[in-house]
């Protein structure tokens, strides 16, 4: 194995370390699903101890101990890559701008700089930033507030005294109607026909109040109402405008989106997306650093060896990125690109789509007539999922063909313990009653990597589901479901602490995001590869239940301890 450099393309690496006692790849990194190869972690140390070096530019990754201003942490990207000459050296790149500017010595380029100087991007920028102005002033300036505050406070004042005129009315209805009725039997019926006549009269009279009334409302309330409208209207046409430009200024951005792939082929993003799920790409595709290293490489004539993305800096406020973890590539933007740009390598295969558990036991700790109970093992699908279908519930089909509907409650595939499932539809409905009006009582244990200090405590953090990379939760206030967490801690052990979950609600993912999320423990869950760091499993485990039995109504629990 040959290591060097390119005396002409700055951005081909050579290996620092001694990298010639570790074998190549068999295949290319499969990114959305991979555990780093040791030459991608050699030079991911690398690129990291440039960036803990660099006097080049100046960005806040939210480091440093008494941070100051706006905190943006990065994923950054490393591509081995071998050249002509068969000479090993790695490419890096950052997702999206860095320290303002798309052009940095160390990193390629991207693949199509829409900051140059002159360009049509930064052009329209101008106009944007100005509509955008225009939009703020109006929608926070002092004449729509005024009008605002001026049109309700008048529309207010008539409505109350409408509001008093329509009871008065109905009053007055009321009283007509019990009229008729007590004088009926009381009156001939020329004396009865003479009182309906007036009551007519006065019907008539009240609608006719009515009307004066709604008429004189609207020739108050109008010009106030007109001023604002046409503010509103005034709005929504810059607003429109800016739409306008802004999906043709990304029409224009994609038509300079061209992939390559290792067969030589371009690709535009339209039709990359297109053609995987008939969507359109959403802003900001092709600006990660997974496409920035594959299209630098093909286009250089370097081969790719293997890939990794490691975070840089301190973690969104939403998301959970952990300072120097590997991360696999985004699925929303990512995937359809790189699955155009992967193809003539051989790739790893997608380890989630593998059966791996046909040969794994499945204990069951309990069974009657109406449910059975398992403690299904780390890593064991509770569904079926898209590729892998072994699961308990196939499990329990496969043994009761005509039992249903089966699950009652899920555990994360990674999650490990205690997990019911019905054998009739009686008990399926008898116990889905109960979890929905939370009077199941569930337990967890989780080991955490590092120590908390604290006792016990609420966590009260509302998820949602990132739309950008999927399964991946984020804390969401505006548009996440309540999820709650009561906990409290068990031991410290060696470093790590061994704590006790009591989730109030249930979230995909509520553990796991409430153990790692700042505003939670701030600790992953040893084992976590999606908010944490891979280890031989997930030290999370379903540890006691206690429910009302289906069938004898007696309440009946279990426990059982984890493996960890």
């Amino acid at each position: 194995m040959t290591v060097g450099t390119l005396d002409n393309n700055a951005y081909f690496h050579a290996f620092k370390e001694d990298i010639s006692a570790i074998e190549l790849p068999l295949r290319f990194t499969f990114p959305f699903c991979y555990e780093p190869h040791p030459l991608a972690i050699v030079a991911a140390q690398e690129l990291q101890a440039y960036l803990e070096t660099q006097n080049e530019w100046t960005h806040n990754f939210g480091l440093e101990e008494n941070n100051d201003g706006l905190a943006i942490g990065k994923m950054f990207g490393i591509l081995v890559v071998r050249d002509q000459q068969h000479r090993l050296g790695y490419l890096a790149a950052v997702s999206g701008k860095l320290a303002g500017s798309n052009k940095h010595r160390y990193f390629v380029p991207p693949i199509f700089d829409m900051l140059e100087k002159d360009g049509f991007f930064l052009n329209e920028e101008v106009h944007l930033n100005a509509l955008n102005r225009k939009i703020e002033l109006l929608e926070n300036g002092v004449e729509l507030a005024q009008t605002k505050s001026n049109f309700y406070r008048l529309k207010d004042t008539w409505e109350l005294t409408l509001n008093e005129l329509k009871t008065k009315l109905r009053v007055q209805k009321k009283e007509r109607k019990e009229t008729r009725t007590k004088l009926r039997a009381m009156l001939s019926d020329a004396e009865y026909e003479l009182m309906m006549e007036d009551m007519r009269n006065q019907s008539l009279r009240d609608k006719q109040e009515l009307q004066r009334f709604q008429y004189d409302m609207h020739l108050a309330t109008e010009p106030e109402n007109r001023k604002l409208q046409q503010l509103l209207f005034d709005i929504s046409v810059l607003k429109e405008e800016r739409k306008m430009r802004s999906g043709n200024l990304q029409k224009q951005l994609f038509e300079h989106y061209n992939f390559l792939n290792a067969e030589g082929k371009h690709k535009n993003v339209v039709a990359i997306f297109q053609d995987f799920n008939q969507s359109t790409p959403p802003a900001g595709s092709g600006e990660c650093a997974a496409p920035k290293l594959l299209q630098y490489a093909y286009s250089h004539n370097l081969t790719p060896i293997t890939l990794a993305e490691f975070w840089w800096g301190c973690s969104p406020s939403s998301e959970i990125r952990r300072h120097k973890n590997y991360y696999p590539a985004c699925r929303k933007k990512c995937e359809p690109i790189l699955g155009h740009m992967l193809q003539g390598l051989m790739v790893d295969p997608n380890p989630m789509q593998q059966e791996t558990t046909l040969q794994t036991e499945l204990p069951q700790i309990y069974e009657d007539e109406d449910i059975i109970v398992f403690n299904k093992p780390a890593e064991f699908l509770s569904v079926p999922g898209i590729h892998v279908k072994d699961s308990v519930y196939n499990r329990v089909l496969k043994r009761y063909p005509k039992a249903g509907p089966i699950i009652i409650h899920r555990l994360d595939m990674s999650t490990s313990g205690l997990l019911v499932v019905a054998k009739n539809k009686m008990a399926h409905q008898f116990m889905q009653d109960q979890f929905i009006r939370h009077t199941i009582t569930k337990e967890y244990i989780a080991l955490l990597d590092g120590v908390i200090e604290q006792e016990s405590g609420l966590i009260d953090l509302p998820l949602r589901v990132d739309l950008d990379d999927r399964p991946r939760q984020m804390v969401c206030y505006t548009y996440g479901k309540p999820a709650q967490t009561k906990w409290e801690r068990i031991a410290i052990e060696n470093g790590k602490t061994r704590v006790r979950f009591y989730p109030l609600t249930g979230r995909t993912h509520q553990l796991r995001m409430h153990a790692v999320h700042p505003k939670g423990l701030n600790t992953p869950i040893i084992g976590d590869d999606l908010y944490g760091t891979k280890a031989n499993r997930l030290h999370l485990h379903a540890s006691f239940i206690k429910f009302m039995h289906p069938g004898s109504k007696q309440e009946i629990s279990f426990e059982i301890p984890p493996d960890f």
